[in-house]
């Protein structure tokens, strides 16, 4: 399952509600501490202007400064217990969120980290990126402002109009007027606003997206000196988002005005007929100072819900989009009941297999079947696009077999425990990938326990010990993300010498000397033999001198294999084999 297509409005506050549902479960205790914060302080703020009327009628208009003294240190404290409800619940709120926000970015790793590498192409790695860093900071934010503003909004607007009818019911009729046309304004401007912010969301997957290929393809783009291309490229991107924003600004700028001519047109009608009432001894000065008071309180509640319902269009779009990565299942599912040991050491048969991406009208692989043993080394050649790293990814269950099976130990591996499969079975990739840390923790990532010894013996067989050893700090030494700072070459050995380290029974190689020159290579694959005498290797690769030597030799042409054999044998009997030789070698040298 892959991004899903857009939800009516319906059910994306649902798919929301869920979201928030789930993950702020575990903080019942937290949340309830809040709204009584929230209702103590939001109680104290309805109380003041009360006791600001009682004041003005009772003490200042009569001249009674003990009044005054009395009911004016009343205010204090309560204005004491308004501020201390309000920080605790601040303290909560912002607590909660903030929890919130890591516990769904860790959900998205971790379902992310189960996906195969069928379900990271579907979403793609920018994209993944904005969903569990930009959209998880939308659904937290809205959460902080829900539990700072939301939750003493409806108590504020409601405890304002009960205090105002108590202050004096002719004058609240102007509230009939103002609470339902704030109400309209603000659910057109929000219905607008939806959409355009899931266009905002995707176009900024788009500048992530373009960013990255720019930053991993620098040196491509200054070798083919395309910087002014590439600088329209992202202008393009960057524009596209500027201009969404500003769309969606233009909304959010407009709701403003429309609240605060309410506000006002209001105040000024409160003023207008409460000056009338005064006049005719219908309320005090002081009632209608509380009756003003409420009223802001009133509009103040309905700005504060209206800032909420700005905020709640976005994070809808990005918790749909978090949910579209927690609702993926993997394509390779964990078994059930997992193989925990392996009768053999290192027996790998394919059966069979067949692998077809979805939607897909051909197979990339059809039909496959091959068998590697321990002590031998298999090689798979064939022309670009004939299913060979596929092919080699189905062992490590980077992707599952659509049909057919694979065999280790004459063990299917979808039944295989994952770590005894990874600890069984490594795959050194076409493109290897080293993490930013130091040599030390590279070649460690597979056996943490691996002393220096091991480490320096692996990087001999991979014949990149002399250049660790000319790097400061030898085994120290630092390694940028993705080994940039290394050669392909140097990259290549400092991958094959991790693999090394973990030592397991089976080794797979996927084209994984080509950025060696011919003598490194010789130099290496003879030193691999004798390390991996016992072991089962499997080879992928384009050289012919790479896999000439091999026990046995699968071509593969189309997803199929259509020849097995020695070297000799297929240069005798395979035309396929024979093309792909002599493409690279005269026939003496074939011979």
């Amino acid at each position: 399952m892959g991004p899903t297509p857009d939800l009516a409005e319906p059910e994306r506050q649902y798919v929301l509600l869920r979201l928030l549902r789930t993950h702020l479960a575990p903080y019942r205790t937290a949340i309830g501490l809040l709204v009584a914060f929230q209702f103590l302080q939001t109680c104290a703020s309805l109380y003041l202007p009360t006791l600001n009327a009682d004041i003005i009628d009772n003490g200042v208009v009569k001249g009674d400064t003990g009044y005054i003294m009395e009911f004016g240190g009343l205010m204090i404290a309560v204005s004491v217990l308004q501020v201390l409800g309000q920080i605790g619940a601040v303290y909560y709120g912002a607590r909660t969120a903030s929890a919130l926000g890591r516990d769904v970015r860790a959900a998205i790793f971790d379902r992310v980290q189960s996906f195969s590498a069928r379900e990271v192409g579907q979403f793609g790695a920018p994209s993944l990126i904005t969903r569990t860093t930009n959209d998880v900071q939308q659904v937290q934010m809205l959460v902080l402002m829900s539990f700072t503003l939301m939750v003493s909004a409806p108590i504020m607007c409601v405890g304002g109009i009960v205090m105002a009818l108590g202050q004096d019911v002719p004058l609240s009729g102007v509230l009939l007027g103002v609470v339902p046309v704030l109400g309209v304004s603000v659910s057109l401007i929000v219905k607008r606003m939806r959409p355009l912010f899931r266009t905002m969301q995707e176009r900024l997957d788009t500048v992530n997206r373009v960013l990255r290929e720019q930053i991993s393809g620098n040196r491509v783009i200054r070798a083919f000196v395309r910087d002014e291309y590439e600088k329209e490229r992202f202008k393009g991107a960057n524009t596209d988002l500027t201009e969404m924003s500003l769309a969606t600004g233009r909304l959010m700028a407009l709701m403003f005005p429309v609240v605060m001519t309410v506000v006002n047109v209001s105040s000024v009608a409160v003023v207008w007929f409460g000056a009338h009432r005064i006049d005719s001894g219908g309320m005090q000065i002081g009632a209608l100072t509380a009756f003003l008071a409420y009223l802001m309180q009133i509009v103040m509640a309905v700005m504060m819900a209206t800032f909420m319902f700005m905020m709640v269009p976005r994070a809808e779009v990005c918790a749909e989009r978090i949910e579209e990565v927690l609702d993926t299942r993997s394509s390779v599912v964990p078994p059930k009941d997992p193989v925990r040991t392996l009768r053999r050491h290192g027996h790998l048969e394919v059966r069979g297999a067949e692998f077809r991406y979805p939607g897909a009208e051909e197979p990339v692989l059809r039909e496959v079947s091959l068998t590697a043993r321990p002590g031998e080394t298999t090689a798979v050649i064939g022309s670009t696009g004939s299913g060979k790293s596929t092919l080699l990814g189905l062992v490590p269950r980077l992707v599952d077999a659509t049909a057919g099976e694979v065999l280790v130990d004459g063990e299917n591996v979808r039944g295989l425990d994952p770590a005894l499969l990874a600890k069984t079975v490594s795959l050194v990739p076409q493109k290897p990938y080293l993490f930013s840390g130091t040599v030390a923790t590279n070649l460690r990532y597979g056996n943490p326990d691996a002393t220096d010894e091991d480490l320096w013996h692996a990087l001999d067989v991979a014949q990149a010990k002399e250049f660790v050893t000319g790097l400061e700090g030898g085994l120290d030494a630092p390694v940028a993300q993705g080994g940039t700072n290394v050669s392909g070459g140097q990259r290549q050995r400092l991958a094959i010498a991790r693999t090394l380290v973990q030592r397991p029974e089976i080794y797979l190689f996927d084209d994984s000397f080509s950025a060696l020159d011919y003598a490194t290579d010789a130099a290496l694959r003879a030193a691999l033999a004798r390390e991996t005498a016992e072991a089962t290797v499997v080879i992928v690769a384009q050289r012919v001198s790479t896999i000439r030597d091999a026990d046995r030799i699968i071509v593969m042409d189309e997803g199929r294999v259509v020849g097995e054999g020695r070297h000799h044998e297929l240069m005798a009997e395979n035309e396929t084999y024979r093309e792909i030789v002599l493409s690279q070698l005269t026939e003496a040298e074939a011979a």
